[in-house]
């Protein structure tokens, strides 16, 4: 893979030197070079660590923990992004692909699990900004093919993403028309560049298109088709909403004197925040994340809790991530981990973990002291509490530098804890960061102990077929630095469960299976590996 990788790499040079005009090369010929060149571009390196952590983002959003808050969806984007599930065309796709899983399973086979997918479908249409009942429902694609055929309804009447003719049509940055209401909806879920291209949007204001909207309802008096009631606006200023009007009151009230009126506008916040994208958005513009981080130093205990909920919702907005953060949040987030209520704790460490997405947040939160109070709650947490920071840390120990600190904060035991005790359920997140963790030497040196190989083994040979295949990539990172670990294993008998992975485990595990059992056949100081 990376000697392919490499060959990308050389041909993308070559391609993006090439002296187009010297060689006379026709506009044709160019345009497809260029298009050779995006899709080596787009050829990215695929790492065990990406791997792993796609697999969390899987395991975050299938957990489930049920409760009130919008926690999962912090990474609902980036997992739509790792699985190429973020357009219209990709969603449309993969719908009608589950659509028809479903028909030719019966709708018995696997029940639970196509039900999970449906419901991430639903999450990624909503972070699309895609109506569920538009173009990828089933039911509403089905009258609307079937009335765009019957009627004939040009193609450019039809908006690009619900696919329904216009009444509001409007022109965006790139020069492309929509529905007013699909492009908004869009651009309120955070989204900066255009549907149709990709194209990074160097505004976001719209225009109205008066000749199109002209020429489509030309067309329906003549068809005698009634155009969908939608209130038409040549406003291109959405800020005068009541939504918009009642968010900026609320901040208005967030520099208020009285306590109570505090109190009661965090509240409404935080609950704005929880219900949708376009509330988050409006909040931050309006200039509501400054005073909530200035609020969340006061000591009362409960305006605490609704502030750090309320930048947790907030913050599953990529753009919001950075200006949290910029406002020096993570500190105080970080007190509030250490010395809030228990709810206020566990929405900490769930901030933390939507936070830490970004890289250079990842370096804030180690710097700031941030791993010590996370591993005290993934020792003293309650369940929901002891999830919440096992995610931030598996994130936060992605960064080579916490990984160090995570060993020096004690997070081993309670780790090790969380494999004993299956009645938590969180044996694949406690492998996943002991994967990461035995990568650094001080680690290694504390898991390589011969209890805590003798329970890897264990799980080798009973546990879940995502169990064994973490387990196996464990003992593979301890092995590849340590010989002792690597007979150690065999001595608990590890040799035939490994042969059996090979035989029907997953497609990483069998490959990190058959690499152990090479690594161990070529070993020296290993006296005796069984062959069969």
């Amino acid at each position: 893979m990376s000697r392919f990788h490499a060959v990308y790499d050389k041909l993308n040079q070559a391609l993006y030197d090439m002296p187009y005009e010297k060689l006379g090369i026709s506009e044709e010929v160019r345009e497809q070079v260029e298009l050779m060149r995006m899709q080596l571009s787009r050829a990215k390196r695929r790492t065990e660590t990406q791997d792993m952590e796609l697999a969390m983002d899987m395991m975050v959003v299938f957990s489930k923990n049920e409760d009130d808050r919008n926690a999962d969806s912090a990474i609902i984007e980036r997992l739509a992004k790792k699985l190429e599930l973020h357009t219209m065309a990709e969603l449309k796709t993969e719908t009608m692909a589950v659509r028809k899983l479903v028909k030719a399973k019966g709708g018995a086979h696997n029940k639970d699990t196509i039900q999970q997918v449906v419901d991430l479908l639903a999450k990624f249409k909503q972070i699309a900004g895609i109506d569920e009942n538009s173009v990828l429902d089933g039911p509403a694609l089905l009258r609307c093919l079937e009335k765009s055929k019957s009627l004939l309804i040009p193609h450019e009447f039809l908006c690009p993403i619900s696919l329904e003719i216009m009444a509001d049509p409007v022109i965006i940055a790139t020069g492309q028309t929509y529905e007013r209401e699909s492009i908004q909806r869009w651009l309120n879920s955070g989204h900066r560049t255009c549907p149709k291209t990709g194209q990074k949007l160097n505004y976001l204001t719209v225009a109205p298109n008066f000749a199109l909207r002209n020429l489509i309802q030309q067309w329906c008096e003549r068809n005698n088709y009634d155009l969908p009631k939608k209130e038409i606006s040549d406003d291109p200023d959405i800020a005068s909403s009541p939504l918009a009007e009642e968010i900026s009151s609320l901040i208005q009230n967030l520099y208020s004197s009285h306590v109570n009126l505090q109190r009661d506008a965090i509240f409404r916040i935080r609950m704005l925040s929880k219900e949708s994208p376009d509330s988050r958005v409006l909040i931050a513009n309006s200039g509501g994340i400054p005073p909530l981080v200035y609020l969340l130093s006061c000591t009362d205990s409960e305006i605490q809790q609704h502030i750090v909920t309320a930048l947790l919702n907030l913050s599953l907005d990529e753009a919001n991530k950075r200006l949290i953060a910029r406002e020096g949040a993570i500190p105080a987030i970080i007190q509030v981990l250490r010395n809030g209520t228990q709810e206020a704790k566990e929405n900490s460490a769930a901030a933390l973990f939507s936070l830490s997405i970004l890289d250079e947040n990842k370096v804030l939160v180690g710097c700031s002291n941030g791993i010590p109070p996370l591993v005290d709650l993934l020792r003293n947490g309650t369940n929901r509490g002891k999830k919440d920071a096992a995610t931030a840390l598996f994130s936060l120990v992605l960064n080579q530098a916490n990984r160090s600190r995570a060993i020096k904060a004690g997070i081993i035991p309670p780790l090790l804890h969380l494999l004993e005790d299956k009645s938590l359920d969180m044996v694949d997140e406690a492998l996943s960061i002991l994967l990461l963790i035995a990568s650094h030497p001080e680690g290694r040196n504390e898991i390589g102990r011969l209890s805590f190989i003798q329970m890897l083994v264990e799980i080798v040979r009973d546990g879940t077929p995502k169990n064994k295949e973490c387990a196996t990539a464990v003992i593979l990172e301890l092995g590849s630095n340590n010989s002792s670990c690597l007979l150690a294993a065999l001595q608990y008998g590890v040799y035939d469960h490994l042969v059996e992975i090979t035989r029907c485990g997953t497609t990483r595990a069998q490959r990190k299976a058959n690499s152990l059992l090479h690594l161990m056949s070529k070993n020296e100081h290993i006296p005796f590996v069984p062959r069969k």
